[in-house]
């Protein structure tokens, strides 16, 4: 049968079906789910809200001079929140000490299909119905048998919804020039008999987040990241594992340092490892050191950061380290401290922890949390503390997970500062005056963890990787290993003597009630005039007994 273009040109054409939108798909079916159950249940809802974050990301991974891994992954997440009650008491209250958790980050479909995705999404708000009508008749019951919480604020509060739709950012995938760097980089690590381990790992990320909300809000927008990570390990004759990293961030993978930076902080984790494995290890000390910015940017989250986010100043399981602080010195009267989301960069650094909007839908803006040491207020959800009724935009989570305040991009301000090279020769007068044999210079941290409940010690642990013994008498540094920074926070705040003129970032993601969330620390160098640490636990296991394979690289 012959069939001519004719032949088609004689009938009408059929016009495609109009294609909804995410945000579309996701409004109407948010409307009649409430709708229905404003209708039919008891407790009737008063708030419900979805948000769906769909995540790309291309990962490609190097090691021994090889690709270990190239991956591609895309998902859509969603989240129900849905409140019974009323925003006085509802389902979200805090039971027997325990927060509330209803959501299960469900996966949807990656097209717009209305059908697929309302039909998840009528599933999780039934679900999530279920559990939240159950909770509140336990809070209701609670109420009757036990005494009164001392703060008594609202459990949610009432904000101007955001409205806004932006077009879903869009993931340069790294070509094969990428893939062959990787190679390059990874192969380096070959040069050295002492790494065991190591690799060079490249994400490029794009993230889009759609919220709606019964109080209006409707919400899409998104960020793109990339991270180069680099990391190797070795094991000290005594059974100490060690370890450095380096990593550099940027918004789109053109902002990541030029390839001849990459290749020259390669070679410098790998110089820290064999290093290390040479270096002694230090007792148990307290005395004067200086934290360089990434070091003190770490010690600011974990000493101070977790302790002024709202959800912990009305939770009576907490320590509540500042609650009653508002309006008082909390910190030395030359420093200020800000947490900024809308900051994308400092420098030629990009921020980790920037974003637009909150997860509640809250529009993201600058606060100032602490002015000449004073503390102004603090982190907060829309969920209301004594005093602070409000969200400030920072109600934030990892997808599947409950929000509930957290940090973004936290900066120090200070107004007492001097050169590095002053900093040094303060710390030597330090060190003198307390007549210390040395002191301590944190070049290098990884993280840290704290504990903020009354029933553990409010102390908190910062992980260094490169530390250095700084001599009073001109001797030059040296490196030392197998310490952890210990301490109290209230202790360790009224130590800090001055700061550097030259701020450094620390970019990471930072784990907590709500997942893990992209964070950024912004901090100059501070001076300490007593910081404790204490030995690093280690294994007995002793360093390989049998000797590389051949074509390893490097001399034994």
């Amino acid at each position: 049968m012959r069939i001519s273009l004719a032949f088609f040109l004689s009938f009408p054409l059929l016009a495609a079906a109009p294609t909804q939108s995410l945000l579309q798909i996701l409004g109407e079916e948010l409307e009649r789910n409430f709708t229905v159950l404003k209708q039919t249940a008891d407790p009737a809802p008063y708030f419900l809200s979805y948000e769906v974050t769909e995540t790309e990301s291309e990962v490609i991974s190097g090691a021994s001079g090889t690709l270990s891994n190239v991956g591609h992954s895309r998902r859509r997440q969603l989240d129900v929140t849905l409140r019974v009650g009323t925003p006085k008491l509802d389902n979200y209250h805090v039971l027997g000490g325990k927060r509330a958790s209803f959501t299960a980050g469900v996966l949807i479909a990656l097209d717009n299909s209305p059908d697929a995705i309302r039909r998840v999404a009528w599933m999780e708000t039934d679900r999530v119905y279920r559990a939240a009508a159950r909770r509140l008749i336990e809070i209701k019951s609670d109420a009757q048998v036990k005494v009164a919480d001392e703060d008594q604020s609202n459990d949610f509060s009432a904000e101007e919804p955001s409205i806004r739709e932006d077009l879903p950012p869009q993931l340069k995938i790294p070509g094969e020039e990428w893939r062959n760097r990787i190679r390059s980089w990874s192969g380096e690590f070959q040069k050295y008999p002492g790494v065991l381990s190591s690799s060079v790992v490249l994400m490029a990320e794009r993230e889009t987040k759609y919220l709606v909300g019964t109080d209006g809000a409707r919400l899409s927008y998104g960020r793109t990241f990339s991270r180069i990570g680099i990391g190797a390990r070795g094991k000290a004759s005594d059974g100490m594992d060690l370890s450095a990293y380096e990593t550099f961030e940027g918004n789109e993978l053109d902002r990541l340092p030029k390839p001849a930076v990459i290749e020259a902080a390669v070679k410098k984790v790998a110089t820290d490892v064999t290093d290390l494995l040479k270096a002694p290890t230090v007792e148990p000390f307290i005395g004067p050191a200086i934290l360089s910015g990434r070091a003190a940017g770490v010690f600011f989250h974990e000493i101070f950061g977790h302790r002024i986010e709202g959800h912990r100043q009305r939770d009576e399981a907490e320590g509540q380290t500042f609650t009653k602080s508002v309006g008082t010195p909390v910190l030395p009267d030359f420093l200020s401290v800000v947490f900024d989301p809308t900051r994308k960069s400092v420098g030629s650094v990009d921020l980790n922890g920037s974003y637009s909007y909150d997860d509640e839908g809250v529009k993201a803006r600058p606060l100032t949390l602490v002015e000449n040491g004073v503390l102004k207020t603090f982190l907060m959800s829309r969920t209301p503390v004594k005093g602070f009724e409000h969200s400030n935009g920072h109600g934030r989570r990892q997808a599947g997970l409950e929000v509930v305040s957290r940090q973004s991009n936290l900066l120090v301000e200070s107004k007492k500062q001097v050169s590095d090279t002053q900093l040094r020769s303060l710390l030597i007068d330090e060190i003198k005056r307390q007549n210390k044999p040395y002191g301590l210079f944190f070049q290098e941290v990884t993280g840290g963890y704290t504990s903020t409940q009354r029933r553990g010690l409010q102390a908190f642990t910062v992980i260094p990787l490169i530390v250095y013994k700084v001599y009073p008498d001109g001797r030059p540094d040296e490196l030392v290993r197998g310490v952890d920074i210990v301490g109290t926070p209230l202790a360790s705040f009224a130590k800090i003597l001055a700061t550097s003129n030259t701020v450094e970032v620390f970019n990471g993601y930072c784990g907590a009630e709500s997942g893990s969330v992209p964070v950024s620390a912004v901090s100059p160098a501070l001076l300490v005039s007593e910081i404790e640490v204490q030995k690093k636990s280690h294994s007995q296991d002793r360093p390989p007994f049998l000797p590389r394979p051949s074509g390893a690289g490097g001399t034994e």
